[in-house]
């Protein structure tokens, strides 16, 4: 699904160059009031020309038809800028539009596999049927799968090939409709009604009509008002004061009011007027590309404020996937017979490290292989809260009761049963430790037996990048389930700031509030249900699509790829769209300074002659200066519709060091910029010969 759209696509072009045309009514205009200001001077300029050609106006008609032309332009470039940036979330809702068809499900009478079905429509499916999947068909809308495993093909959606495996129970039953089952087959509750789905969700975020302004561009749209409402005060007063100094000198000549609305164009902040909506626009389709899927404005603009970043170890910090790597049997319990509990408390467990501990158990020992099917056994699954798994089986001498988890849960499970954890295990747990790999501890009831070590392989580039974040003023915390030592030891290689160890739901919501009680901003991935509590608290929460339903609800961004490090690059991105609002804004400003230098003199030195002496551009005429002074106005615009889609390129620096680079940049270009741009345009216009009569 991932797609990328050119600036400069023949199509999208053409697209937006019909949608400007058709946004110049009043009523599209008024919605950005510094371009509505420029709109009404276009109109002012136009019915001036008109009374020019019958004989009542103070200047020339051609030069009132060039002002009021590029005024025109001006408007329709600013137009242009936005509607390109919308045809491209249009391009991205079109393209995801695609994928929705309406197919026939069967609908189970009762939730089971054997349960009756009769085939329907799936826009005839509510939230809470139930509907049987099998290899080959399409998941006809969102669901939760409560019966059954399968390989689902999510490529339409995330743009990866590989399938995934979705099952009951777990962070793994959620399923997206219109994926395809690829093997065996899926029980779904449908959550959805139509026109609900994820796909419609998705739909309805990108669809640049949606979106919000967020706080960052409301104020900014207020200074800009400020500003233009503050110019046009300015402007209103100049015509008296002219007529006034003609008056007294006898001679000279009064400011006209075309020249006065090009002065009021050319010194209200348009260059960023017109750009500022397509800088939110692109900043969502940007999140779009890198296949994040973002509920507001507000929250890609959050991403590039936040403070803090609190990351998951396993998978994210960490290649994940911990694999068992050595048993260290307590005294008086040989390595088999610690293996042999470990493999049987490891038999129900899915997960890779589970695998990886009946896989040692049978290579290091030789112990037959088993399934779970054939014990007489009662089997615990692991939980957020117990942090233990195991099982309760039963053999000639007795109940044994098998556990398999990590040292404190442990300990508080022996120990409850009124045994005691011995000296040389927490030994052994603390050597796991200090190397950085996690030690698990099996008991049989109330006897601890040993300590089984999992080894995590830290990604490489990860310190390299929480080093660059670091920079940026951010601070990176791990989150783990892991004792403390263990922590500290990955948090060290990995090189992030803090850590959070032995993290239960609880202790990650409470971590956050700490942060944001601070007046931090904080950042977080999640996947679980156990996560939505953080990710519904956390300023900036990105869900997994892999993950539960509660955990993308929870979420104000969702990430296809279902990648957990895409956080810093949402962080990235999110700093990209403020660092180029900041950029353009910064340049818009130091713009006015070159135009002071061009029109003001040219403007006014009928009335003041001696304002000839700050022509130091050396422009042909009053008239060539003005209008080459409108005409770069509005080339500017479209020149940096480019960069305002794209964006600013981004580095990790420090705020003082970006300041400095957005000043020596955009600051001083925007003030190099037009004085070279007025007088190429002045050149121009002087070897063409063009008259302003």
């Amino acid at each position: 699904m991932r797609k990328s759209f050119s600036v400069f696509d023949a199509a999208l072009l053409g697209q937006a160059l019909c949608d400007a045309l058709a946004r110049l009514s009043p009523r599209a205009q008024w919605r950005n009031p510094v371009m509505f200001v420029v709109y009404l001077g276009a109109l002012f300029t136009s019915l001036l020309w008109l009374m020019a050609l019958a004989g009542e106006s103070e200047a020339g008609p051609g030069f009132i038809l060039a002002i009021a032309l590029w005024l025109w332009f001006t408007v329709l470039f600013a137009n242009f800028a936005e509607a390109l940036a919308e045809g491209r979330s249009r391009a991205q809702a079109a393209s995801l539009r695609s994928m929705k068809r309406s197919t026939m499900a069967r609908k189970l009478e009762q939730p089971g596999y054997q349960s009756r079905c009769s085939s329907v429509s799936s826009s005839d499916l509510r939230c809470g049927m139930w509907v049987l999947v099998e290899a080959g068909e399409l998941i006809p809308l969102d669901g939760t799968v409560i019966e059954g495993l399968a390989s689902v093909d999510e490529s339409a959606i995330t743009g990866e090939s590989a399938p995934v495996i979705r099952e009951a129970g777990g962070d793994f039953s959620s399923v997206t409709g219109g994926t395809r089952v690829l093997s065996d087959w899926l029980v779904v509750e449908i959550t959805v009604n139509p026109g609900e789905s994820f796909l419609d969700r998705m739909i309805a975020m990108v669809e640049s009509a949606s979106r919000q302004k967020t706080p960052n561009e409301r104020a900014l749209s207020i200074l800009l008002v400020g500003l233009t409402l503050l110019f046009l005060l300015v402007i209103v007063t100049l015509r008296p004061y002219s007529v006034f100094a003609v008056e007294q000198a006898g001679s000279g000549q009064v400011v006209s009011l075309t020249v006065l609305v090009a002065l009021l164009v050319c010194l209200i902040p348009t260059t960023i007027g017109g750009l500022l909506s397509a800088i939110g626009v692109a900043g969502m389709s940007r999140m779009m590309q890198a296949n994040v899927i973002a509920t507001s404005g507000r929250a890609v603009e959050a991403a590039g404020d936040v403070d803090v970043l609190l990351l998951d170890k396993t998978g994210t910090i960490t290649l994940g996937n911990r694999q068992a790597s050595e048993f260290f049997a307590t005294p008086g319990v040989t390595p088999a017979q610690l293996a042999e509990a470990a493999q049987l408390a490891s038999l129900a467990d899915e997960t890779p490290e589970g695998r990886s501990v009946v896989a040692l158990a049978r290579e290091r020992h030789g112990l037959p292989e088993r399934s779970s099917a054939e014990l007489q056994a009662e089997f615990v699954p692991f939980t957020a809260q117990t942090r233990m798994s195991g099982v309760d089986l039963q053999t000639p001498q007795g109940l044994r009761s098998l556990r398999k988890g990590a040292a404190d849960a442990v300990r508080r499970h022996v120990e409850a049963l009124g045994g005691s954890f011995p000296a040389p295990v927490q030994q052994a747990v603390d050597a796991v430790s200090r190397k950085g790999s996690t030690p698990l501890v099996v008991s049989d009831g109330a006897r601890v037996l040993g300590v089984i070590e999992l080894k995590d392989i830290v990604k490489p580039g990860m310190r390299e990048r929480f080093a660059e974040l670091r920079r940026m003023g951010i601070q990176t915390v791990m989150v783990t389930g892991d004792n403390p030592l263990t922590a500290a030891a990955i948090a060290a290689e990995a090189g992030v700031d803090d850590y959070l160890a032995e993290a239960r739901p609880e202790d990650k919501l409470a971590l956050i509030r700490e942060h944001q009680a601070a007046g931090r901003l904080v950042a977080m991935t999640g996947d679980g249900t156990n996560d939505a509590p953080a990710l519904a608290q956390a300023d900036v929460a990105v869900a997994m699509n892999s993950g539960t339903q509660a955990a993308k609800e929870a979420g104000n961004m969702v990430d296809l790829d279902s990648d957990p490090t895409k956080l810093i690059e949402v962080v990235e991105t999110g700093k990209q769209m403020l660092m180029t609002r900041g950029a353009l804004t910064t340049f818009s400003i130091a713009n006015d300074v070159a135009k002071y230098f061009a029109i003001i003199p040219a403007a006014f030195v009928g009335t003041y002659p001696q304002l000839a002496a700050l022509n130091i551009m050396h422009l042909a005429s009053p008239e060539s200066a003005i209008v080459s002074a409108v005409i770069f106005n509005a080339l500017i615009i479209i020149c940096l519709i480019p960069l305002a889609l794209r964006g600013v390129t981004y580095r990790a620096l420090g705020a003082a060091a970006l300041l400095r680079r957005n000043l020596l940049i955009y600051g001083l270009g925007g003030l190099v910029v037009p004085f070279a741009g007025i007088k190429l345009i002045d050149l121009l216009l002087t070897a063409l010969g063009l008259a302003w009569a």
